[in-house]
């Protein structure tokens, strides 16, 4: 009785007759991966340090390495990929570069590059296949914003529309290029962290921004949010903590049911540092980071443990179901869900 009662009160889902596990695709490379875009079930493309871009278009089955020739040694921490042709890659520090291909890898052009040695990307995110938005650490207490109407091929500064001056020792974290989150029709969130963390959000593609406080674990330089997804214009998460201390489990998960401009804290925390987190649907989510992975079945508000393995990022398929996980030494692995 004292367990069905916990079951029902507490814990549903680890009672419920469903297994996860881990399937290693790809391991050993020389590349820390932190850029993932899973494009269906079958294609997905990774970046990382070195130059590297990774491209499967079976599923995982194999994978094609490539790296930009003149960029070997850029770390490309995001990406975005359209289908198999199509991606866009981002290098974060100064020199900043983004690059796109059409060809599936073969080649690359570079659309954009700043030599300011204050420049620092951390992210970016396209709302449809034409309007993306790219932004990154302040220079001048001044979020960097950058914005594309072209599929990556022009990028227009944004900067001015963000006149909310950032507080000292505020700024994004590249651990996963998902900082930012984009929904159609305009939408956008990107979380900051450092001496404070908030949450600026526009509803019509970067033009005009609002700032919400986010209460998440931070003041200082290794504090946090890592991470954020929606799932609708309201429900949403964030999930961070403190990179140098990943095993602790202080603060690091909020949710939210108004669209940022308040949080709160789920009934049971994911178990250490998170850098990377995704709905799989409306109930299920998964968040990731260095010292593990955790699951949820009831909206984030209670977590289920299921690996120590170390990883920077997760998503899933824009079309189709696929959770990849991606990490350093380029680790590369599959969520299955069994019942």
């Amino acid at each position: 009785m004292k367990k069905l009662l916990w079951c029902l009160l507490w814990a549903p889902f680890f009672c419920a007759a469903q297994s996860y596990s881990l399937k290693p695709l790809n391991e050993h490379t020389k590349t820390s991966l932190r850029g993932l875009s899973v494009v269906s079930d079958r294609v997905t493309w990774v970046s990382g340090s070195n130059g590297a871009v990774g491209k499967t278009t079976d599923g995982g089955i194999t994978w094609k390495w490539m790296n930009p020739k003149g960029y070997e040694k850029i770390d490309f921490r995001d990406i975005e990929a359209f289908d198999d042709k199509q991606a866009i890659i981002v290098g974060i520090a100064s020199p900043a570069y983004i690059l796109k291909t059409i060809d599936g890898g073969e080649t690359w052009t570079e659309n954009y590059k700043n030599v300011d040695s204050a420049i620092f990307l951390d992210g970016l995110s396209f709302w449809d296949k034409n309007k993306g938005i790219i932004f990154g650490d302040p220079i001048n207490d001044k979020m960097q914003l950058l914005k594309t109407v072209d599929a990556g091929k022009s990028w227009q500064d944004i900067s001015k529309n963000l006149q909310i001056n950032l507080t000292k020792g505020e700024a994004s974290f590249a651990a996963s290029g998902t900082t930012i989150k984009t929904l159609p029709g305009g939408k956008t969130w990107i979380a900051t962290g450092g001496t404070v963390s908030n949450i600026y959000y526009s509803s019509d593609y970067g033009q005009n921004w609002e700032v919400f406080k986010c209460p998440i674990l931070q003041g200082e330089g290794s504090t946090g949010p890592f991470s954020i997804d929606f799932f609708n214009e309201k429900t949403g998460i964030v999930v961070g903590g403190n990179y140098l201390k990943d095993k602790e489990s202080s603060n690091n998960v909020l949710l939210t049911k108004d669209g940022g401009k308040t949080w709160q804290k789920p009934a049971s925390p994911v178990l250490g540092f998170r850098s990377g987190v995704t709905y799989i649907d409306a109930k299920t989510l998964v968040a990731t980071g260095t010292s593990g992975t955790d699951i949820s079945t009831n909206g984030g508000q209670h977590w289920k443990h299921i690996s120590d393995k170390s990883f920077n990022a997760v998503q899933r398929a824009k079309k189709g179901r696929t959770v990849f996980l991606a990490g350093n030494n380029g680790v590369i692995y599959q969520l299955y869900m069994d019942k």
